[in-house]
């Protein structure tokens, strides 16, 4: 979809401001989003409860930048979605979705330290070098976001066929479910995975 310059906002968002059409943004993060879905109430929302967020996210993480990355990509989440968002509670809503944002940062950090051990155990003439490892942590990144888009059994029984190796019938037993079950289970996650691989 292509916009008009007419409606398009670009919106900065830089040491904890947030700057429309214009603001001076150096190291900023840059989103453009189109004018149905920027409203003033995101504006308010940022400035009354972002040092919120950033404070419940610094407990969450144990460390500010990483709180004030995951706070700005809560609102960056929020920027891009089609509909209007007008909570009625704006901190259980900013929770709910930050949390989730931070799920995500979890998921990725196991997954990269799984693959650095794994790397260790490699004898160093086997090891990759940084660029190839980079780009396989990316990679890695990549399949753990299409597997997070999964509704949490389905991926469960994904990852049980994939991975673990097990049948539809061990997987239909391990969870209490029928075969059929599984078998449909299944059958959205390829389709889940081909439209992420192929659109």
């Amino acid at each position: 979809m292509t916009y008009s310059l007419s409606q398009i906002r670009i919106i900065f968002i830089y040491n904890d401001e947030l700057f429309l059409n214009g603001g001076v943004a150096a190291a900023a993060k840059v989103i453009v989003v189109s004018e149905q879905a920027f409203l003033p109430d995101i504006e308010t929302l940022y400035r009354h409860h972002h040092g919120w967020l950033v404070g419940m996210l610094r407990r969450k993480l144990g460390n500010r930048e990483n709180a004030a990355d995951l706070a700005q990509d809560t609102f960056a989440r929020l920027l891009a979605t089609a509909s209007p968002v007008q909570p009625r509670e704006p901190r259980a809503y900013l929770h709910t979705v930050a949390s989730c944002l931070a799920a995500q940062y979890f998921r990725r950090q196991a997954l990269e330290r799984a693959y650095l051990d794994a790397l260790a155990q490699q004898p160093e003439a086997l090891a990759p070098s940084a660029e190839t490892r980079a780009l396989i942590l990316e990679a890695l990144a990549a399949v753990s976001r299409v597997l997070d888009a999964l509704p949490a059994r389905t991926r469960a029984m994904f990852l049980m066929a994939q991975l673990d190796g097990l049948t539809y019938p061990a997987i239909a037993a391990e969870l209490g479910v029928t075969v059929n079950v599984v078998q449909k289970a299944m059958i959205k996650a390829f389709q889940h995975c081909y439209a992420a691989v192929y659109g």
